[in-house]
């Protein structure tokens, strides 16, 4: 049975991928019920919401109509100013607000740069080996200590997938359950010029930095791409924000998936 957290949470999977964000877009039924989705009174459902809508705009097409979707602009806005969020999602609306309403202006990559890029969606959804934990990164202040993070945190073996919130200088990192968080923390300050500590919850539910040993931590790297774990499980890691794709979405299955979300969305309007 469907609930909401579990189709954005879905739909938030298939957009990760960039072979799927124009289907997504173009449904008719997909956008509204984001849209929708931004008024929820659940913090999963907003972050799972706002994650999707990040990678949907990073298709440069998508963008016209999903500002001028009825509702996005203000419901973002909405969000913006929402007393008693997390920094992680008021950030996040604000960085979806941004991209979508400035012009998009085609920027030209290289091909090193475009590999890069499509690096950060091979993720597996559902792993239950797995665990994410998040990451504060001093000295993430533009694309090009981002690229650096990406290709540092590319070679860690045991790295399933990451995602980034720039605004908030935080990284969410997918990883096997058993690679310590320090190997993630000493890969980064090899960079020379990034620096990392954990982001977690005390006993009062504030967010707190954790310092992170890196002197002395062996980092096993990979020879191509990083490990891709069997679906068994999920993460142990309830307070930790999640960053979900699917490595090899099928176009038959996702897509009779995507007409089941779509007519879940349409028909929930209050939760």
């Amino acid at each position: 049975m469907m609930d909401a957290l579990s189709v954005v949470s879905q739909l938030r999977d298939l957009a990760s991928e960039p072979q799927n964000r124009e289907v997504i877009v173009q449904d008719q039924g997909c956008l509204p019920g984001l849209v929708l989705f931004l008024d929820h009174q659940d913090t999963e459902v907003l972050l799972a919401t706002l994650q999707t809508l990040r990678y949907l705009a990073e298709l440069p097409p998508n963008i016209p109509a999903m500002k001028n979707e009825l509702g996005m602009m203000v419901s973002l806005e909405n969000l913006m100013g929402r007393k008693g969020l997390s920094v992680d999602i008021t950030a996040l609306a604000q960085e979806v607000y941004d991209i979508l309403r400035t012009p998009a202006h085609p920027v030209a990559r290289t091909p090193e740069r475009e590999g890069r890029k499509k690096s950060q969606f091979f993720i597996n959804s559902s792993n239950k080996k797995a665990k994410s934990v998040t990451l504060h990164i001093q000295g993430l202040d533009s694309t090009d200590q981002r690229g650096l993070c990406e290709e540092a945190l590319l070679k860690v073996r045991g790295v399933i997938s990451f995602t980034f919130q720039m605004a908030s200088k935080r990284c969410t990192v997918r990883i096997r359950s058993d690679l310590p968080t320090e190997s993630l923390a000493s890969a980064i300050a090899a960079t020379k010029v990034l620096s990392v500590q954990q982001v977690v919850k005390n006993e009062a539910g504030e967010e707190v930095f954790i310092p992170l040993n890196t002197s002395g931590v062996k980092v096993q790297q990979n020879s191509a791409l990083p490990d891709y774990l069997p679906e068994e499980e999920e993460s142990p890691e309830r307070e930790v924000d999640r960053a979900i794709s699917r490595t090899t979405a099928k176009e038959d299955s996702s897509g009779s998936w995507l007409n089941s979300a779509a007519s879940f969305l349409t028909k929930t309007f209050y939760w």
